[in-house]
């Protein structure tokens, strides 16, 4: 079984209420998000966690907030001498606007994706507004994609795991690595959804649920999980793996 690297490349960041990371805590703080793609080297094969945002909005101010780089898909890819029509996989933890728009410039890519997250982009709920066909389009037209119903080893090493805490459809990307098991959340966490500060631990709460959830009560119970399932965990929007080159170090 291949072992891998994970690289996360910075493509794209929000800024918005830290409230809407983590639940019930937080609000009416300004909050600077990274957007990743997670490049999976090894193997024989170009493999992605999610494609990140078309046209990233780059400023010093924003970089500085999330202290790393922000590049566009093609800058990003260039960095491991990769170019779009390289990828051969693409994995995606859920199908919101930013972690999918440059899906469409794959078109060599198989794209595996929980088929409730191929629902919810052609029928969204009218409270979830991130949902966007237009950037599924083209990879359904082409018969890119792949939907799944269960937890599925995509390749040996590499599995997805149904973990509908954001959206019904979330999957975590467990990875084995030299360095052992990585999750990639499929949920958009901090490591402060993780690991509280100390008041909100004192509330008897081990974990805090995204600010945007299926239900609070059911996405705390699957981050508990989430949280022993591999030997390093990684909150899907952490600014600080924006300076890192390979996760775990």
């Amino acid at each position: 079984m291949s072992t891998y690297k994970i690289h996360p490349i910075v493509m794209g960041t929000k800024v918005f209420d830290k409230g809407m990371m983590t639940y019930q805590h937080g609000y009416g703080t300004p909050y600077t998000i990274p957007i990743y793609t997670w490049y999976i080297e090894g193997g024989d094969k170009n493999i992605l966690v999610d494609t990140g945002e078309m046209q990233p909005i780059v400023s010093e101010e924003r970089e500085k907030a999330i202290g790393g780089k922000i590049y566009t898909f093609e800058e990003g890819l260039a960095k491991y001498g990769l170019k779009p029509e390289d990828i051969d996989i693409i994995i995606h933890t859920h199908l919101h606007n930013d972690h999918c728009e440059n899906d469409y410039k794959c078109p060599n890519a198989t794209i595996y994706v929980h088929e409730k997250e191929m629902e919810s982009v052609y029928n969204p709920h009218p409270l979830d507004f991130r949902y966007l066909e237009d950037y599924v389009d083209d990879a359904k037209d082409n018969g890119q994609i792949v939907t799944l119903d269960k937890d599925t080893e995509v390749l040996p090493g590499i599995t997805m795991i149904h973990t509908p805490a954001h959206t019904p459809g979330g999957m975590s990307v467990k990875v084995e690595t030299d360095k052992g098991s990585v999750l990639i959340c499929g949920f958009c966490t901090i490591l402060e959804n993780l690991d509280p500060p100390k008041d909100v631990k004192a509330m008897e709460m081990e974990v805090i649920p995204p600010g945007t959830n299926t239900g609070p009560y059911e996405a705390y119970d699957i981050l508990l999980k989430a949280r022993d399932m591999a030997d390093y965990v990684l909150p899907l929007h952490e600014p600080k793996w924006a300076s890192m080159e390979t996760i775990p170090e």
